[in-house]
């Protein structure tokens, strides 16, 4: 039934007359991640083929004087050539067809964990001022010390007549807190002729960190047009971020840029800044002209659980009780999704606020009493309840999982993080995580892999912390350990629930796919996705996985994605989320795949990279698919 569903939507659904190309991050300026391609099928795609594999030796799995390497880097389209930015900060352009180098250029930046604890890239953006020319046509590329150089997208040379000779020193514009360079890991959006930069620092380190601050320069002089800032004037010093760390939307139609908001600093406390942050936690529409705000929708009040918005969201135009919508659907770490009017961020389903879990905050906090709900679409997540306990991991724990739910506070999502102990759920990673949704917009069905994660939490005393620490070299890697909020009374510790044998505590599955129409907030489906692969065993199908990365949707009804643990890219089918094509990769794939139209033939393009909140595996492949000629 909900093929037939589906089926019928898509077909009655009008044509697009959108170019085959995959320019963006996420697809298109919209964050649609929605290609018109349509050779790929539910009933082809099992014949895909491996046409060409490129390892491009820029990986470092942290072992010798190198960071370790993590390559999250969507491909990127456009003017006939396939562009990549490595973790190493390099452009490759790369021939689609054969995956021939084309060009090169290294940034020669330092390979320095300045923010992160690994060497990080997501990927080029791309621009073109539609003219023949040097420069004409260009990539940019930005690096952990807070670069943004600029290329010819023919050439590779740089573009001398962009600020200075190319390159673009961002964190001339650090000017608060000055802690940490203004990292630039995922590549700007661009919109018209406005490159727009969010930037990435240092999370659960300072209480007093750099304010978080959007940037929009000239496309082709790098000239600083505006800056907006998403803390209040009277407060930016005490604390920090409520930076935009994700991918943008924009609409180059009406020259909006649509902007997911991060959580203020210190992550897990907020007794310095008890002062309204309105634009924290958000999403916020920016008009790119002018950089004025136009609306903001706050998602978190007073966030003091790290849930990021931290993916683009999507635009569409909907049909709701019979009158079309301009909409936009933003997903959440807290396993939300928000449907708003595109122009005034109303909410297009029931919105309230919910009273909210108080009990077991630390007393030199000021929670919000309410949070805000959405009435549809259901959530990903059960916000009311954890997942109950493995049964096997509790067996061989002795009962330790069972022991734990006497330990730890749980009421609900937005349980407040406590000096007891806390169960997040979601946890950090999500609910949804930076890769985002899939959006037909012919059809208004939204696709999203999510993944089910119980974290503990608990404050530290800053004394009882500093000796702890002092005693204790788990600092933290991958989301996991002590951190130090410094400045702030609490440190804290985080770490996923598990038993003494690193197995969950909490029953799968651990990662789900669902399709949603937004039109009337209806989930069509939901069903396990991916495979938790460790220690070298593969779990039951039924377990599903944690997933990092989103999935690309195709006109011909096909999904592909990578995200799992186990380290395969995948073919599913739309209608129903069912997986009919599988192949085994170097590393988790935890970048949204790029699907284009090259000389006539559709191409699926993976970067295969690895990412430690998964598991410690990293690589430096890229992969491209097709049917067989």
């Amino acid at each position: 039934m909900i093929r037939l569903l589906l089926t019928t939507a898509l077909s009655a659904a009008p044509a697009l007359a959108a170019a085959q190309d995959w320019t963006t991050f996420n697809g298109d300026p919209e964050a649609t991640k929605y290609s018109p391609a349509e050779q790929f099928t539910p009933e082809n795609v099992e014949t895909l083929e491996r046409v060409w594999e490129v390892r491009t030796g820029d990986v470092s799995d942290g072992s010798g004087d190198l960071p370790q390497s993590v390559w999250s880097a969507t491909p990127i389209y456009a003017g006939g050539l396939l562009y990549f930015g490595t973790p190493f900060y390099r452009i490759l352009a790369l021939d689609p067809a054969t995956g021939e180098e084309v060009w090169s250029y290294d940034s020669q930046s330092t390979l320095e964990a300045l923010t992160q604890p690994a060497l990080k890239n997501r990927g080029v953006s791309y621009w073109t001022s539609g003219e023949e020319g040097v420069c004409e046509s260009r990539i940019f590329l930005g690096t952990m010390d807070a670069h943004l150089h600029v290329v010819d997208a023919e050439t590779g040379e740089l573009c001398e007549e962009f600020s200075d000779g190319g390159i673009l020193d961002v964190n001339q514009w650090n000017t608060t807190n000055d802690r940490w360079p203004l990292s630039l890991l995922q590549p700007p959006t661009i919109v018209n002729d406005h490159v727009v930069i969010g930037w990435a620092g240092m999370d659960w380190t300072y209480s007093e960190a750099p304010p978080g601050t959007l940037f929009s320069v000239n496309a082709r002089t790098g000239e600083l047009e505006w800056e907006v800032n998403f803390i209040p004037d009277e407060i930016r010093e005490q604390t920090g971020t409520a930076n935009i760390w994700a991918s943008m939307a924009a609409d180059p139609e009406t020259d909006m840029v649509y902007v997911p908001v991060s959580s203020p600093s210190p992550n897990y406390w907020g007794g310095n800044r008890t002062e309204d942050i309105p634009l924290a936690t958000s999403v916020t529409a920016i008009d790119a002209g002018s950089g004025e705000i136009v609306w903001s929708r706050q998602l978190v009040h007073h966030d003091v659980w790290d849930y990021d918005t931290n993916a683009a969201p999507a635009l569409m135009d909907l049909t709701v009780d019979g009158e079309t919508v301009p909409a936009l659907v933003q997903t959440t770490k807290q396993g939300m999704l928000y449907v708003l009017n595109r122009e005034t961020g109303e909410p297009i389903f029931g919105w309230e606020e919910r009273e909210v879990p108080l009990e077991g905050a630390v007393a030199d906090d000021a929670l919000s009493p309410t949070q805000p709900f959405v009435s549809a679409p259901p959530p990903t997540n059960d916000l009311e309840n954890m997942p109950g306990v493995s049964r096997l991991a509790d067996v061989l724990s002795g009962g330790q999982c069972s022991r734990d739910l006497d330990t730890y506070l749980y009421e609900g999502v937005f349980t407040p993080p406590s000096e007891q102990g806390t169960f997040l759920y979601p946890s950090t990673v999500g609910g949804m995580q930076w890769g985002g949704p899939a959006v037909d917009p012919r059809s208004g069905i939204a696709y999203v892999n999510s993944s089910s994660i119980v974290d503990v939490l608990t404050l530290i005393p800053r004394e009882e912390y500093e000796r702890i620490t002092s005693e204790n070299d788990n600092f933290g890697g991958g989301e996991s350990g002590y951190y130090p909020q410094e400045g702030s009374p609490w440190g804290f510790r985080l770490n996923r629930w598990f038993n003494w044998a690193g197995m969950p505590c909490w029953e799968g599955p651990y990662g789900t796919f669902s399709a949603y129409d937004l039109n009337t907030g209806e989930r069509l489906y939901e069903v396990p996705f991916g495979v938790t692969q460790k220690w070298g065993f593969y779990m039951p199908d039924d377990w599903g996985s944690p997933t990092i990365g989103g999935p690309a949707l195709t006109a011909g009804g096909v999904i592909f994605i990578g995200a799992s643990m186990d380290a395969r890219v995948r073919a599913l089918d739309a209608a129903t989320g069912r997986e009919i094509w599988n192949d085994l990769v170097a590393a988790p794939a935890v970048a949204t795949p790029a699907v284009f139209t090259h000389e006539g033939r559709d191409y699926v393009v993976f970067t295969v990279g690895g990412n430690s909140i998964l598991k410690p595996q990293v690589a430096d492949q890229i992969v491209a698919y097709a049917l067989p000629d």
